[in-house]
């Protein structure tokens, strides 16, 4: 009887032994998650790539490893096509090129009749597309470690802390991982336009973009708070580390919380700041502060389970400081349609107080002509915007459904 005994303390004991031996970690698996992805295999994740597709897999794999459920349109991957015609650095358009993407989405279902969703983009530049800053045009690899490995792995890490979690059980939580951010916001567009959820049922939106590179002497960007009027009340109430915060205010921005924006959902961008490595190969694992990440995603652990409870969050019309586009010294005041494949510039969102709201034109108008410029996509309608200076006025000619609607525009 007592060998029995003593055996079955000692089986106990190798268990708990093997268990703590294979409890990973927390920092290890941010440092493992961001090291693959911005891995040289994956040759930088371009979209409609075999590395990107290669990063979609592993993605998909470590929800499965976390627990979360298929919340894709074929198990945790939602697919579709796009023609680079939308792409507004490229002169041209190649309507006969089609790429294939995915979003990767992934859910703790907790049965709640609101949802949080939290996205990070995984694609990048490959070897240097469109938007590379690298001088050398050398076609070294951009392996993006803080754009956006780093986004991606607080996202994972986050989801693994929700899920073992017994707090924040009244909200469900949808984790989506967005390609094609780099050529225009194409994967939180398809999804904000083919939605697994429904989007009325959104409690808000959280966007991981470029958070590797914490450094608290410098602080935290969180874009977005004017977005509701408690954003800055609860983050600061979250914020036990005294992290210095650097606030903006508009909801819109050159990253996927933008598409949900324009949903009329509260929205935060989360944002360690712009670094001489941004977009050029030199964006590598070396370079990242695991401990920052772990440090945000504890941050913003507080920050949702004092949310939890609430009810659906208001939602704020925020001014549009994107549109201060160095390019040109004028805009409609308007966020286009990176998505639309047809001719002109489709309006995915209006500023308001802004020259396209005074003249009355809405979100799904086409911006066809401007002045004597046919506008047949977002190069020309670029093009047509740099011919005018503040205070000039134009014609401006916009499809609406079957009509031509033409209005006197001034900048």
């Amino acid at each position: 009887m007592k060998l029995k005994f003593l055996v079955a303390i000692c089986v106990c004991s190798l268990f708990l032994y093997s268990c703590e031996e294979h409890k990973v970690d927390p920092v290890k698996q941010l440092k493992s998650d961001v090291e693959y992805l911005a891995s040289d295999s994956l040759e930088g994740r371009e979209s409609g790539t075999e590395g990107e597709r290669l990063a979609a897999a592993f993605i998909a794999n470590r929800m499965k490893e976390i627990g979360l459920t298929e919340k894709g349109e074929e198990g945790f991957m939602q697919t579709f096509d796009f023609s680079p015609k939308a792409n507004p650095h490229e002169e041209t358009a190649d309507t006969s090129k089609t790429i294939r993407i995915s979003n990767v989405l992934g859910m703790i279902d907790n049965g709640a009749t609101k949802t949080v969703v939290i996205g990070a983009h995984y694609d990048h530049l490959g070897h240097g597309i469109s938007g590379s800053l690298y001088a050398e045009k050398d076609g070294a690899i951009h392996n993006g470690a803080d754009d956006n490995a780093s986004g991606v792995a607080l996202l994972l890490a986050l989801a693994d802390e929700l899920k073992n979690s017994e707090a924040a059980k009244e909200s469900n939580y949808l984790f989506m991982a967005f390609s094609g951010e780099e050529m225009g916001l194409l994967g939180s567009n398809y999804y904000c336009k083919n939605p697994t959820i429904n989007l009325e049922e959104v409690h808000y939106m959280l966007n991981f973009d470029m958070v590797g590179r914490l450094d608290t002497s410098k602080g935290l960007a969180i874009n977005g708070v004017g977005t509701n009027p408690n954003w800055t009340t609860e983050l600061e109430k979250a914020n036990w580390d005294n992290l210095p915060f650097v606030y903006g205010e508009s909801g819109t921005g050159p990253s996927d919380h933008t598409s949900f924006y324009l949903q009329d959902i509260p929205i935060l961008h989360f944002f360690t700041g712009q670094h001489e490595d941004y977009h050029k190969p030199t964006d590598d694992v070396g370079k990242i502060n695991y401990n920052g990440i772990h440090t945000l995603k504890k941050l913003i652990a507080r920050l949702m389970e004092q949310l939890d409870a609430q009810e659906q969050l208001e939602f704020v019309k925020t001014k549009d400081e994107s549109e201060d586009n160095p390019r040109f010294t004028v805009t409609l005041g308007v966020m286009p349609d990176y998505l639309f494949q047809g001719k002109g510039m489709r309006i995915d969102g209006v500023t308001n107080g802004r020259p396209a709201n005074k003249a009355g034109f809405l979100k799904g108008d086409i911006v066809i002509q401007m002045d004597t410029v046919m506008v047949d996509g977002m190069q020309a309608y670029m093009k047509g915007l740099s011919l005018f200076e503040k205070g000039d006025s134009t014609l401006v000619k916009v499809q609406r459904g079957e009509k031509v609607i033409e209005e006197m525009v001034r900048f």
